[in-house]
């Protein structure tokens, strides 16, 4: 079995990303380290032959759930807003446009663009996730992709 550090940075801007589509630029990291203590765990129980990309998703997937839920219980006041996100260094940061049209679909049809578009995969580890066929998934993902085409031009062109 590969070092868990080789799994971490093969891995970790994917999971990255996904966290970031799932839960937002402010919980992300939260929901990455989440993940990444999570598979830690159990990583050595992990059989060797299973698709370790697929595997770190899902734990994506629950972690960024429980911590949308849990942020949602609980107010955070400030005294006042920034107003914009700070940068990452992923290359989708340069588009902060892109992540607040994704932010406005629905969950099922964010979550199937994340883990497909951005993770890679396929739509049978998809619905397993999503909790749904994967004809159902590709749906969600296919109309999360139409309505993030029109979302985007309609805000681009004002």
């Amino acid at each position: 079995m590969r070092p868990f550090e080789e799994v971490v940075a093969e891995h970790g801007a994917t999971v990255l990303r996904v966290c970031r589509a799932v839960v937002g630029p402010v919980d992300a990291e939260d929901a990455w380290s989440e993940t990444f203590l999570s598979a830690l765990r159990a990583y050595p129980q992990l059989p060797g032959d299973a698709n370790v990309e697929a595997w770190l998703v899902t734990i994506a997937h629950r972690r960024a759930l429980d911590i949308g839920r849990a942020r949602s219980r609980r107010p955070t006041p400030t005294p006042s807003m920034p107003d914009r996100p700070s940068p990452r260094a992923d290359p989708a940061s340069r588009d902060p446009d892109l992540w607040d049209t994704l932010a406005r679909l629905p969950a099922k049809q964010r979550q199937a663009v994340a883990y497909h578009h951005i993770a890679g995969l396929p739509f049978t580890e998809i619905a397993k996730l999503l909790g749904n066929s994967p004809d159902a998934a590709r749906r969600a993902a296919a109309d999360g992709i139409k309505t993030l085409r029109k979302l985007y031009r309609e805000d681009q062109s004002r």
